[in-house]
């Protein structure tokens, strides 16, 4: 994968790839100094060359990858709004809507708590 488009194109389901675009769009809508990135194959939004989430896709739903520390920190949080998660990502099925404000929150908290890192991931 090269770039964003190629990722988006590779959801097939119509309604399931505005469901990504729309969330890519309120990302750098609301982070503008965050920069897209495509690692591993997947789209990662970073900050001064340091990791602070990524997105991707299965069928069945939308993964956000905050990194273990943020899904740990947030973990009641997590699961006051219903999503499943693993210690290394957040689901979100298709059918459940993004709850902005909880996304907004992990995003802020990656970005104070990396804003002094150098590395891309925590150690």
């Amino acid at each position: 994968m090269k770039d964003i488009n190629e990722f988006f194109s590779s959801i097939t389901e119509p309604e399931h790839r505005t469901k990504v675009e729309e969330l890519f769009k309120w990302t750098m809508d609301h982070y503008p100094q965050l920069n897209v990135v495509i690692k591993w194959n997947q789209p990662m939004f970073t900050d001064h060359e340091t990791f602070i989430i990524a997105y991707s896709t299965t069928k069945k739903h939308i993964s956000i990858a905050p990194e273990t520390v943020t899904i740990a920190t947030f973990k009641d949080e997590i699961e006051k709004t219903g999503y499943q998660h693993t210690d290394n990502i957040i689901k979100i099925t298709w059918a459940e809507p993004i709850d902005y404000t909880f996304l907004k929150k992990i995003i802020d908290y990656n970005i104070e708590e990396k804003a002094h890192y150098t590395k891309f991931w925590r150690e």
